[in-house]
């Protein structure tokens, strides 16, 4: 078993994730969140919060959301991004995430043709 410390640095990284659907601009995206950051109470302006491409699901990209903070601010800062993340998507319009099918098939039950 081991320890982390998380008082003995400076700052801390916040990780929180943001699912986008496969219409929407990661770079778009990437900057409302940037900007939003900006403006949260106790976010650190260096290191600059990261939001990048982390991985691709079935829904779409999916965003690595990173603000920074001191210790003492990180679930102020946790929740507040959390927030801004659903209200700055909202704001924006983008669609909810959602899995595309494509069910292909012959025989019984399938339409000549699909």
């Amino acid at each position: 078993m081991w320890v982390q410390n998380f008082t003995a640095n400076p700052f801390r990284r916040v990780d929180l994730v943001a699912q986008i659907g496969h219409s929407v601009d990661p770079a778009h995206a990437a900057a409302i969140l940037k900007a939003g950051m900006a403006k949260i109470p106790n976010v650190l302006a260096s290191p600059a919060p990261d939001v990048e491409i982390a991985t691709f699901s079935p829904m779409g990209p999916v965003l690595c959301v990173r603000p920074y903070c001191h210790n003492d601010h990180y679930w102020q800062v946790y929740f507040d991004t959390n927030r801004l993340i659903r209200s700055a998507f909202g704001d924006a319009g983008y669609p909810a995430p959602e899995q595309h099918f494509a069910v292909r098939g012959t025989g019984a039950g399938f339409a000549a043709g699909a």
